[in-house]
């Protein structure tokens, strides 16, 4: 294993000089007194540009991160995974997410065995997959798609479906069930046709129990509306072909144990993707995905966009000291990203031990929150603004619109630009009430426009900021523990919730029961 980031000497040196200057720094004086912070602490990756010069952190700063991250060994730990190392210590595969969105016949440096079938094999699945989305396209009597999972098999597709919407094809709907509460299934049911609707059912395992609930429950009721042919109406992704076939499904996707599930939409799980965007839509949006991951695979630790930003994260967790960092597009259709960056980061670092068990004496992910940009600024922006506590917030704006509405869009880049302005500088007042005290951090990042390939690079930026601040911690960022006891609970207290019975159980829980059986 690679030296943990506390372990290697630049720690110290770090607190060091947080307690030094880091801890008064003021990004007012930061910028009177660099002519060149702005060019230093921004850069241009593939589709996406990064200003980074409005956080709390000086050169100094961050030339000892890097050295920390070189200490740490990074560039070995990031070669690792897009070779298929086995960096999932804890479940023994390997995190080959990149090998989704990378061309056929590439061969990397260090590549495992395995990894030159595994692409043929992801190619030939793209190929079939992608075939029967431009065939759903085609067919005039399907209205209405259906996906139904949950986690990452929903919060990809969900959030890409609604932000590419300016390229979806006119003429159908599309519909995401994750939550087994069935207000949510019963609301879609009744809006389509059992005629006129695709139902994608996917679950790696085709037993994950709220996906196969809502998945059942859509199958009683296409059967009992008169719906015919099971097998032309419902599509498995899935791994257990047989088990699908048991329900009368014959139109499967696979994936593979190497894909985790905050990682899958780039696979057969982002099938309702390529439904709406079309297959030339979907290659555009792995292509900007694997212009992201050569960045990451090939530049230098300094000029490294996803490096840079998951150091960011780790010097304001670690030695900054804050807790949480709220995300604000500014772009409508980016509604789901935040809860999608949620599911990425923390469950993907929300780890309280390392590779080898050891609890960690540091902290590992913030909580990730947020809402678009101009409904925040009439929400929780206050907070930001004048709360007591320091908060960590990246804006993401669109340079251009995909509307024809008069002065709309650039009111609200103006409104990106003005929050971030004033939260570095402030406002001083007499009047405790309207004073701001500013020097308050920001980052923001843009996008010339909001296209398959931009967003497939803003996504997998993401993902490699998150597995660069999991390999410092010393985390495994690819398995995920911490979701299996509640689902474990979950399947004793059903039944007890039908007899009765609370032998057991403490006295909260079983209060809870005998009341919600009242």
């Amino acid at each position: 294993m690679h030296p943990r980031c506390d372990e290697a000497p630049q720690w110290a040196r770090l607190q060091a000089h947080y307690q030094a200057q880091g801890r008064g720094l003021d990004l007012r004086r930061a910028f009177a007194e660099d002519a060149a912070r702005f060019a230093h602490f921004s850069q241009q990756a593939p589709h996406v540009f990064a200003d980074l010069s409005k956080n709390l952190w000086d050169r100094q700063a961050e030339a000892l991160l890097l050295e920390m991250a070189r200490a740490c060994e990074l560039e070995s730990s990031r070669d690792a995974m897009f070779a298929g190392q086995a960096i999932n210590s804890t479940e023994g595969r390997a995190a080959l997410h990149t090998l989704l969105r990378r061309p056929p016949g590439v061969a990397l440096p260090g590549d495992e065995p395995f990894v030159a079938q595994a692409l043929r094999e992801v190619h030939a699945t793209l190929d079939a997959m992608l075939a029967f989305a431009e065939a759903v396209r085609a067919d005039g009597q399907i209205t209405d798609i259906v996906s139904i999972g949950i986690g990452g098999s929903d919060l990809g597709p969900h959030m890409a479906v609604r932000a590419l919407e300016a390229y979806q094809i006119p003429g159908k709907r599309f519909h995401f069930v994750s939550n087994i509460d069935g207000h949510e299934l019963a609301s879609v049911l009744n809006s389509v046709r059992p005629e006129g609707a695709l139902f994608i059912v996917a679950s790696k395992t085709f037993t994950t129990l709220e996906t196969m609930t809502n998945a059942r429950s859509a199958l009683d009721w296409f059967v009992a509306e008169g719906g015919r042919d099971v097998a032309r109406h419902f599509v498995a992704l899935t791994a257990n072909v047989a088990k699908a076939a048991e329900w009368g499904m014959t139109t499967t996707f696979g994936f593979w144990d190497w894909v985790g599930g905050r990682y899958s939409l780039w696979s057969a799980i982002g099938l309702p993707i390529a439904i709406a965007i079309g297959a030339a839509g979907f290659r555009d949006f792995l292509a900007g995905a694997h212009a992201m991951d050569e960045h990451f695979r090939t530049q230098p630790l300094a000029h490294n966009l996803p490096v840079r930003l998951a150091l960011l994260d780790l010097w304001y967790r670690n030695f900054v000291g804050l807790p949480s960092r709220c995300i604000a597009p500014y772009h409508a259709r980016l509604q789901r990203l935040p809860a999608y960056l949620q599911q990425l980061e923390m469950e993907s670092n929300g780890k309280r031990v390392d590779h080898e068990g050891r609890t960690l004496p540091m902290a590992t992910a913030p909580v990730l929150w947020g809402e678009p940009g101009s409904n925040g600024q009439h929400a929780f922006f206050q907070l930001l603004h004048q709360g007591p506590d320091v908060q960590a917030l990246e804006i993401l704006a669109v340079r251009d619109c995909a509307h024809g509405l008069r002065g709309h869009h650039e009111m609200l880049l103006a409104s990106a630009l003005a929050q971030a302005q004033a939260l570095m500088q402030g406002r001083a007042s007499d009047c405790g009430h309207r004073h701001f005290p500013g020097n308050r951090p920001s980052s923001f990042l843009l996008l010339n426009a909001l296209t398959p390939a931009s967003l497939g690079a803003l996504l997998a930026l993401q993902e490699h900021r998150v597995f660069t601040s999991g390999s410092l911690w010393g985390i495994n960022s690819f398995d995920q523990w911490g979701v299996e006891l509640g689902k474990q609970l979950a399947q004793d207290l059903q039944p007890r919730l039908q007899s009765g019975d609370v032998s057991g159980l403490d006295a909260s829980t079983a209060g809870l029961v005998q009341r919600l059986r009242s």
